[in-house]
């Protein structure tokens, strides 16, 4: 049974297929727009070379053998588990022609044991031709879309170079909730020159300006060999302390409706290449202190749920 103070990304699924999921990552081999020059080049300035697939077991084999060694490495934990989601989640996994996102899709979708998809974009990457691909994928399994938006703010989003605005994360999560596909945010706290206030913010607006399932929120690491290693030294950015970025999650999930699915509250970084917080290499220890802390708070997640808040003000200010 769930005992966290929050609705998580395992108590959701056991609720949806009543048993233990796998969630398998593997590497589509796609690019990403601001990295090929497509809106921009050098990428996410907190990106490394390898992007977001540090931990994939074999990102180069053939997709159904990346699934496969990465179920086989699992099993050595959970032997008897034998369903999973598929994750694209390495760079921007719609940045391509529709044929080339049906071939590589479809090759998971039919392997045995799938019974979801997630998949990891950018929100300026859903033209209207992928959005109807994903929809038709939404009538045949259970399909997540992981929406990378990191912040609201316009200077940060600059300071970052995501080469996208607030408004096309805005106009993608419309179009996707048009076909009733689940769509899940993700924000990082920590950024350059980002206040524990504007972390607060950046919830809030996703939460009262879109109409999303799910949420990540993921802990800054500085990594070696990327651009904001200058940001460092220039002084914009200073680490959290696990008691920061704890007292902030905490003060984040006060405000989210307990209807939409955490995913994440921390992120995970290779120790060889992590410049810091070096703190967060503990994750199941920062994990418990964020328990520890709703606990002695009396609090939970939705204990201020900002969409009722907004509704109230609305129905006040009407009056």
């Amino acid at each position: 049974m769930n005992q966290k103070r929050y609705t998580t990304w395992n108590e959701h699924l056991r609720n949806l297929f009543d048993s233990k999921i796998f969630k398998v990552p593997i590497d589509g081999g796609f690019d990403c727009p601001n990295r090929d020059g497509t809106v921009a080049k050098g990428g996410c300035t907190f990106c490394s070379v390898s992007g977001s697939g540090d931990f994939i077991v074999a990102p180069h084999d053939p997709l159904p053998m990346q699934f496969q060694k990465e179920v086989d490495f699992m099993h050595r934990k959970w032997p008897n588990v034998n369903q999973y989601i598929v994750y694209f989640q390495n760079y921007t996994n719609t940045h391509a022609p529709v044929a080339e996102l049906r071939e590589k899709f479809e090759q998971v979708i039919q392997l045995p044991g799938v019974v979801g998809i997630n998949i990891a974009t950018r929100p300026d990457c859903l033209p209207p031709e992928t959005i109807e691909y994903l929809a038709e994928i939404n009538q045949r399994i259970h399909l997540w879309i992981e929406l990378g938006l990191q912040t609201t703010y316009e200077a940060t989003s600059h300071l970052i170079n995501r080469a996208h605005d607030y408004q096309t994360y805005l106009d993608a999560v419309t179009d996707l909730r048009q076909h009733d596909i689940k769509v899940v945010t993700h924000l990082i706290n920590g950024l350059p020159e980002e206040t524990a206030e504007m972390m607060l913010e950046n919830v809030k607006r996703v939460i009262c300006d879109s109409d999303i399932q799910g949420i990540k929120l993921h802990l800054l690491h500085l990594m070696t060999n990327t651009k904001m290693q200058r940001d460092y030294h220039q002084g914009k950015l200073k680490f959290l302390s696990k008691d920061e970025y704890v007292q902030i999650i905490c003060d984040q999930l006060e405000l989210i409706p307990k209807e939409i699915v955490i995913h994440r509250l921390t992120g995970d970084a290779p120790r060889e290449t992590i410049i810091g917080p070096m703190w967060s290499l503990k994750k199941w220890e920062v994990l418990n202190a964020i328990d520890r802390e709703l606990e002695q708070r009396s609090s939970y997640q939705g204990k201020y749920n900002i969409r009722d808040r907004k509704l109230v003000d609305r129905h006040a200010t009407s009056a």
